[in-house]
């Protein structure tokens, strides 16, 4: 089994920086779909862009390179316990090259692991099967979408959708909840897997077995195929669309899967995976470890890129903002306005907004930028830094600190995804702040919109949670909440609200 641990690193690798086939082919059908010159037809420029960056350089797609899930095939009597520690030695191998962001977390203390490995990191599921190989498939899911996961004990009254009974009709009700209360948190357009009936528990755990499955392969039960197309044709009206923006393509699959139930329970458990759908598998020869095939790719089949061009489309209306932002700039902006950011930002994520709730801040924030982002970065020779992935992180998760630092430090701009809440945009209007909604999981793209690293504060927090000093040029993004008390994602969130209540009812 000497090649075995080479495999699995060449597994991990392939999953996190190049996108399948199936995902690929309905990412450009999303493409094809929506109006180019669209708020989500721009927003599916930059992803495809991306998809094509990460796998020409082996980048990863995403910066938050996910919670890494492992179901392994194994003949019997094979050395369960020595694969474990293999696959372990492989996580850390990758993490070390930079294909993997160190993601792993104390839950205690905060204290990053710096290997993606700890209790209960990576996921590992073995089954014992009748042949002589060894199947390997890994799934890595990032925390945004992670968040996105839900779970309903039906009956159930849901908004815009009344009662949920224990029927097809409101299993139905419950999945398409899911889809609509995701909006663009958890990087749309997503695939879902679902498992209908089990305990609380092993609901999810199916949910996420759902997600293994190829896009375009047919549900065995004949009910359940019939579920899953009916998702697909009406989720897609909705008009949540991608990252949120309204659109035509909000889910680009659905995976259902059934177990029995306890009798006092009927739960709905749903896996909610973004467009950065990163999911692999190989076949390995049981004696010597090689991979003999792949899953769910051929490599003897060329990859098409996503995009004939690269560079992000301009329309000539872009407003150029250089950091410092003075508040009359702020204020002359208005939802719907792409503008081009260059000049210094700072990262910021949970651990940075929680310190500046309680601390002064490191560097000046005084007209500046906060970016909702764990980049992945790279130590060079000379001491320096470099980003070598970029985006945004699912900003709702700093809505209690957002307000109360933007109006304490003069922040005037902050660059997420997904938007805020009602605290932070009285905060905006109050003290004259936008919000700046970038394109989630096109980490390669944003990370060639930052020149330089100039520095980092707060590095005891581990690498994803610090505040990188970074210089950006035309960094893209959209205003999605401005300081006039506007909010894009409050008007697409009641709209396709109201598009919700016309599936209420089966026609």
């Amino acid at each position: 089994m000497q090649s075995f641990f080479d495999s699995v690193v060449a597994l991990i690798i392939k999953t996190s920086t190049d996108l399948p086939p199936d995902v690929r082919a309905a990412m450009q059908h999303a493409v094809q779909t929506e109006e180019p010159s669209s708020r989500a037809g721009q927003a599916l420029n930059i992803i495809s862009q991306n998809i094509d960056q990460a796998a020409d350089i082996e980048g990863a797609i995403c910066q938050d390179t996910g919670m890494p899930t492992f179901e392994i095939k194994v003949p019997v009597g094979a050395n369960q316990i020595w694969m474990k520690k293999q696959i372990k030695e492989a996580i850390a191998e990758a993490t070390r090259r930079g294909k993997l962001r160190p993601n792993s977390v104390d839950s205690l203390t905060g204290e990053n692991s710096g290997n993606n490995l700890g209790p209960g990191t990576p996921v590992m599921h073995f089954e014992q099967w009748e042949r002589d190989d060894i199947e390997v498939k890994l799934l890595l899911k990032g925390g945004g979408c992670e968040n996105m996961n839900a779970q309903y004990s039906l009956p159930a009254e849901l908004a815009h959708l009344g009662r949920a009974d224990r029927t097809i009709d409101g299993v139905r009700k419950a999945i398409l909840h899911a889809v609509w209360n995701a909006q663009g948190k958890g990087c749309a357009p997503g695939a879902i897997g679902v498992c209908i009936g089990g305990d609380r528990t092993s609901g999810y755990v199916e949910a996420k077995q759902q997600l293994f499955r190829s896009l375009d392969d047919v549900n065995p039960d004949p009910r359940l195929a019939d579920l899953e197309a009916e998702i697909m044709r009406t989720a897609n009206t909705l008009g949540v669309g991608p990252m949120g923006f309204g659109g035509k393509i909000s889910l680009i699959g659905c995976k259902v899967g059934v177990q029995n139930r306890l009798p006092a329970s009927f739960f709905v458990s749903i896996a909610y995976d973004c467009w950065a759908y990163r999911r692999l598998g190989v076949t390995l020869d049981g004696a010597t470890g090689a991979i003999k095939s792949w899953l769910y790719r051929d490599p003897s089949v060329p990859t098409i890129p996503m995009m004939d061009q690269a560079g992000f489309k301009r329309t000539g209306r872009e407003v150029r903002l250089t950091a410092p932002i003075d508040e009359a700039t702020v204020r002359s902006l208005k939802v719907g306005d792409v503008v081009l950011v260059s000049g210094r930002a700072y990262t910021g994520r949970d651990a940075v907004h929680h310190h500046l709730s309680h601390h002064a801040p490191p560097v000046d924030l005084n007209g500046g930028v906060i970016y909702h982002c764990g980049p992945v970065v790279a130590k060079q020779a000379d001491g320096s830094w470099k980003v070598t992935a970029a985006g945004p992180t699912t900003s709702i998760r700093e809505e209690p600190y957002q307000a109360d630092i933007i109006g304490k430090y003069g922040v005037r701009a902050v660059i997420g995804k997904g938007g805020m809440g009602v605290k932070t945009l009285a905060g905006l209007q109050q003290h004259g702040a936008v919000y700046l909604n970038a394109i989630g999981g096109a980490a390669q793209f944003y990370a060639r919109c930052i020149d330089q690293v100039d520095g980092v504060s707060l590095l005891e927090f581990g690498t994803p949670e610090a505040m990188w000093h970074l210089q950006l040029k035309e960094f893209p993004a959209i205003v999605t909440m401005d300081a006039h008390g506007n909010s894009l994602h409050k008007d697409l969130e009641q709209e396709s609200g109201e598009n919700l209540e016309k599936l209420a009812v089966v026609n």
